[in-house]
């Protein structure tokens, strides 16, 4: 039986934060460099780690584009 990583992506019907997913990663890369878990385990945290850093990407890249779509909304204001 494998673990479904998956349903812990949500918390309450919601993707989690970007301070829920990044404090999560964490923890997980913590218990993955202390070891003493078991291979299927291992892979687990490893398979959690990597969706856990695609939601913090997801988070900064769509606060990247806010930023650019603010920064070149006002760089129009400013030349007209």
């Amino acid at each position: 039986m494998t673990t479904d990583p998956a349903p812990e992506t949500e918390l309450d019907g919601q993707e989690l934060s970007y301070e829920q997913a990044r404090d999560e990663l964490v923890s997980v890369v913590q218990r993955l460099e202390n070891g003493g878990v078991g291979l299927e385990e291992s892979l687990a945290l490893w398979e959690r780690g990597e969706h856990l850093a695609a939601v913090c990407q997801r988070w900064l890249d769509g606060a990247r584009a806010r930023l650019d779509r603010a920064a070149g909304h006002d760089g129009d204001d400013d030349e007209a």
